[in-house]
C-alpha cells in the first residue's frame, strides 16, 4: 500500500487549517480611528497601535501617531473626513464635535464609542477603561488604571505636609492675541490640585483673558504653561514681554514652568507622570525624590 494515501488525510487538514486562521485573524483586526490625543495614547498603551488607521490632528504622541493620516481636529469634524479612511471602529472622546457630525458617524452603522473626558483620577481611568473595553483589552486597561493608581498615590505620599501651596497661574496661550487664564473645572486647575498647588484665580469656571489687573490681582507663584503655547509666543522672553507678567512674584523669581500640552492636560495613562513631573516644579523640596 502506498504509504502517501495515509499521509494525505494528515497533510490535507493542515493546509486547510494555515489557510483558515489568517482569515479568521484578519477579521478580528479592526480598522481603527482614534479622535482625541488622549484615546489614541490609550491605543498605544493598550498595545493597540497597529490597528490604527487614521487619528485626529490633536493625537500628538506617541511619535508613531505623527505618522498616520488625519481626519481633522476632534472639535470640527467632518463625517466624510472620518469615513473616507474606512473605518470598522471609531474611538473617540466625548469632546468630538461638532455635534451633528458626531449624530452622522453614530448614524454611519459603523460601531462608534465615546470615552468620558472628566479631568479627575477617575475620569481618566474610566477613559481607560472604556477604551479597553471597546477594543476587548479590558485586561491591559485594568493594569493601566492599577499602574495609575499607584503613581498619584506615590506623588501625595511625598508631598509635604507643612509647607505652603504655591500659588499657580495657569496661561493658554495661541499667540500674543490668545492668552487664556484658567479658572476653575478645568483640567490645569484639577492637575495643579494633584500636584499640591492651588489655583492662584477663582471666581469662575473655565477661561477668561489675561489682563495687568488679572495678573497683579493673582499674585502667582508660579506660572505655568504649556510648551506649544510658550513657543507661539516667542518662549520665556515673549512671555515676560506681555503686559503685567514681569510684575508678577513668579517671573520676579523665575518660577516659570513650561511643559508638553498633552502630558499635562490630556488626564490620559501618562496623568501620573504629569503629576510627578509637575509636583517637583511647584515644590523644589521633592526634585530629588523618585
Amino acid at each position: 500500500m502506498n504509504i502517501a494515501h495515509w499521509k494525505l488525510p494528515l497533510v490535507l487538514p493542515a493546509a486547510v487549517a494555515l489557510l483558515w486562521m489568517p482569515a479568521l485573524a484578519a477579521e478580528k483586526t479592526e480598522r481603527l480611528v482614534a479622535i482625541g490625543g488622549p484615546v489614541t495614547e490609550i491605543v498605544y498603551a493598550l498595545g493597540a497601535g497597529a490597528q490604527l488607521v487614521a487619528v485626529d490632528s490633536s493625537s500628538v504622541y506617541p511619535e508613531a501617531a505623527t505618522k498616520l493620516p488625519q481626519v481633522g481636529y476632534q472639535r470640527a469634524l467632518s463625517a466624510e473626513g472620518v469615513l473616507s479612511v474606512k473605518p470598522t471602529l471609531i474611538v473617540a472622546s466625548t469632546e468630538a464635535g461638532p455635534p451633528p457630525v458626531v449624530a452622522q458617524l453614530k448614524a454611519s452603522g459603523i460601531p462608534f464609542v465615546q470615552a468620558p473626558a472628566d479631568h479627575t483620577v477617575a475620569g481618566a481611568k474610566a477613559k481607560i477603561e472604556a477604551v479597553a473595553k471597546a477594543l476587548g483589552k479590558d485586561k491591559e486597561g485594568a493594569a493601566l488604571c492599577a499602574e495609575l493608581d499607584k503613581k498619584i498615590a506615590t506623588v501625595a505620599s511625598r508631598l509635604p505636609a507643612t509647607e505652603r501651596k504655591p500659588r499657580v497661574l495657569f496661561i493658554y496661550a495661541r499667540g500674543a492675541g490668545t492668552m487664556n487664564i484658567a479658572g476653575a473645572n478645568t483640567a490645569a486647575d484639577a492637575v495643579i490640585a494633584l500636584a499640591g498647588g492651588v489655583n492662584a484665580v477663582s471666581g469662575y469656571d473655565g477661561y477668561k483673558p489675561m489682563t495687568p489687573e488679572a495678573l497683579a490681582a493673582a499674585a502667582p507663584d508660579v506660572i505655568l504653561i504649556p510648551d506649544r503655547g510658550l513657543e507661539s509666543i516667542g518662549g520665556r522672553e515673549g512671555l515676560l514681554k506681555q503686559p503685567g507678567v514681569a510684575l508678577t512674584p513668579a517671573a520676579k523669581n523665575g518660577r516659570i514652568v513650561a511643559m508638553d500640552d498633552l502630558l499635562l492636560l490630556g488626564f490620559s495613562p501618562r496623568l501620573g507622570d504629569a503629576v510627578d513631573q509637575l509636583s517637583k516644579a511647584l515644590h523644589p523640596s521633592l526634585a530629588n525624590s523618585k
